[in-house]
């Protein structure tokens, strides 16, 4: 087969990991998804590098949130009912899906790239304290894309790389003297674009767009959005009122809820103008 095609062009329904490798490593990857049942998940220590994590037995709500213009490889244990029965949902919801032939353990066998995850635990993540915009932005796009249990550590600086390997987290938004990390800033991007290069959510206008607010906030180029210097007063505020990094994480989550929710409308061009304007004085 030739794997070169783009992921779409394929008409079968299942991938194996050598093909699977390849198009992973392409701008036209798909989202590539961990469906194993909870229980096998937690009990393991490791998962694909750039999996999202999502219950298969709720793919009926969840799969509505993938973007209807993104092609998904889904993954189990052996590739079996968890994953057929999952991608076969996601094409009723107009997905184009496909499973990873032999699951995660057909990938481990061939010696291919693992994550490191500590088992019985939600994927973990650790990185500088007092976090303002990155540190808090990339924590929000995890729980909402990637793992909606993931645990975060905030330490100081000569820390991280002790810390990551305690709790067996994976370091972000930190230099490569810090701790080693493929989350951080390269050239003119930040963390939260790494983090979405990583997971191949590029196909998510509406997550596009809140990385152009975000990058703009977190590199002091107001100009990239005009809603930069929103989130970056508010966050800069915030973090004047939390000195707990974990309060200040929790109270900046439903921000960026909103921020995204205003971004979804924006690029359907359904957001709202405030248009109101002072009532002339009766004479």
């Amino acid at each position: 087969m030739d794997t070169t095609k783009p992921f779409s062009d394929f008409s079968s329904n299942a991938c194996s990991p050598s093909e699977a490798a390849v198009i992973l490593d392409t701008p036209d990857a798909p989202v590539l998804i961990d469906v194993r049942k909870n229980e096998a998940f937690l009990e393991c220590n490791y998962t694909l590098p750039g999996a999202l994590r999502r219950d298969p037995l709720q793919v009926a709500a969840w799969g509505s949130t993938v973007p209807a213009a993104a092609s998904v490889l889904v993954f189990c244990v052996h590739g079996h009912e968890v994953s057929a029965g999952t991608a076969q949902a996601l094409r009723e919801q107009g997905r184009h899906a496909r499973i990873l032939e032999g699951g995660i353990e057909a990938w481990r066998e061939q010696g291919l790239p693992l994550l490191a995850k500590a088992a019985g635990h939600a994927t973990r993540w650790v990185t500088r304290e007092r976090p303002k915009i990155d540190r808090i932005a990339c924590p929000w796009l995890l729980r909402s894309f990637v793992d909606d249990t993931a645990e975060f550590f905030y330490v100081p600086v000569d820390q991280v790389a002790s810390a990551a390997e305690r709790e067996s987290a994976m370091p972000y938004d930190v230099t490569p003297q810090v701790a080693k990390t493929v989350f951080t800033h390269v050239g003119e991007q930040c963390s939260f674009d790494a983090f979405i290069r990583h997971y191949h959510l590029q196909s998510d206008a509406a997550l596009m767009r809140l990385a152009d607010i975000v990058r703009g906030a977190d590199t002091s180029r107001l100009d990239l959005s005009p809603q930069s210097a929103g989130l970056l007063a508010v966050s800069l505020g915030m973090s004047q009122m939390h000195a707990n990094d974990h309060s200040m994480l929790e109270t900046m989550m439903p921000v960026y809820d909103a921020l995204y929710a205003w971004c979804r409308d924006a690029v359907a061009g359904q957001d709202e103008k405030h248009n109101w304007t002072p009532q002339a004085a009766t004479p």
